[in-house]
């Protein structure tokens, strides 16, 4: 990689990382980016509000590929002492979106400036936190008729400029279930008067490890209880209203439905058998991220050609990636590359993006275009 471009991004990726912006927020950021290309490369610029993509049209006929990265920020405090540290309180790079958007840059203007021979698709997503980025970015892959798209994610614990890969899934797919159930108050001492969502609640908590485990499951399914909040604890009033948050995971699409189905019936149940009324809503959908097998092949292939570590992934990360919603529509996939072995976990405070894994993901990305 061109020396020039490499400390230009680099400075670029401490920028990024001063001015860290949350999903849905990233206006500074977007702006940085696109007056970063246009300032040094002659691609064309597509602006689509609250994301875009830089174009290289070799010509008509020839292959698409897209490349993509993320550039949000999440709510954590810079846990560390950086010269570039965040100067947006509460909010910080910590996992390594800086870096992802540093990185595919550098490509940009290493294709700009020596060219390629198929067409490419630089694509800046918002909104991976919350799984509501590439919901909105895909549509990108049938308006460009995107042949193959790529992306890589930085990973502590793995050694440093290491390529790890898995066939199908890489990441399990999630979504945060919220249950809430109502009913009626009344006095404390009269209980007998009022409909009290707690022991249903209860009943559905106890009952979801049983529901998760299903032997007929051929991948591994999960349920998180993550908040659970009934009445308003006024000690003279029985609750009447309650509220459950489950995080599921799985690691088969239809597997996960069906598991959500189950739950729901479930719920409903409960609620009905203490004459409450129910009312079962989701956020932060993220589908499995299912690889394409030849797409892997192409970056075991680069790996290796370019002397790098190449590490088998026994089962896929249970954390989920948008990055699926773009599999649901061509073939690609997505690799990692390793922060180190004693890095620090990305989600923590201890946390930065290694500016020499930069130019790894360049080497990785311009192999891939081969």
């Amino acid at each position: 990689m061109n020396k020039k471009n490499l400390t230009k991004v680099i400075e670029l990726r401490h920028r990024l990382h001063q001015y860290p912006e949350l999903s849905m927020e990233e206006k500074r950021t977007k702006e940085t980016l696109i007056g970063f290309l246009k300032e040094h490369t002659k691609l064309e610029i597509r602006d689509r509000g609250r994301w875009f993509y830089a174009v290289y049209r070799k010509k008509e006929g020839l292959k698409n590929t897209a490349f993509r990265a993320d550039f949000d920020a999440i709510k954590m405090k810079e846990g560390i002492n950086l010269p570039y540290g965040s100067r947006n309180p509460g909010v910080a790079h910590k996992c390594g979106h800086d870096g992802h958007a540093a990185a595919l840059v550098a490509l940009a203007m290493e294709v700009d400036q020596q060219g390629a021979d198929q067409n490419l698709f630089f694509l800046f997503q918002h909104a991976e936190e919350i799984a509501k980025g590439a919901r909105e970015c895909r549509e990108v892959i049938d308006e460009e008729k995107i042949d193959e798209i790529f992306a890589f994610h930085n990973r502590s614990g793995a050694p440093r400029h290491a390529v790890q890969v898995i066939d199908g899934t890489t990441n399990f797919g999630s979504v945060g279930m919220i249950i809430e159930m109502k009913g009626s108050p009344t006095h404390a001492s009269q209980p007998e008067f009022g409909k009290n969502p707690a022991y249903a609640i209860a009943r559905v908590i106890t009952k979801l490890e049983k529901i998760t485990e299903k032997p007929s499951s051929q991948g591994l399914l999960l349920s998180t209880v993550v908040g659970v909040e009934v009445g308003e604890g006024a000690f003279g009033i029985a609750a009447s209203e309650g509220k459950l948050l489950i995080t599921f995971r799985g690691e088969i699409e239809a597997e996960l439905e069906g598991l959500l189905r189950n739950v729901e019936k479930m719920a409903s149940m409960e609620a009905a058998s203490d004459g409450l009324d129910i009312k079962i809503s989701y956020e932060d959908r993220f589908p499995v991220t299912s690889n394409n097998k030849k797409s892997v092949d192409k970056v075991r292939r680069v790996a290796k050609d370019n002397g790098l570590t190449v590490i088998e992934l026994k089962e896929g990360m249970r954390g989920s990636e948008d990055f699926g919603y773009y599999l649901e529509k061509t073939r690609g996939a997505l690799f990692f590359i390793g922060n180190g072995e004693n890095h620090p976990e990305i989600h923590t405070e201890e946390y930065d993006f290694p500016d020499e894994i930069i130019e790894t993901a360049v080497k990785m990305f311009k192999g891939l275009l081969k």
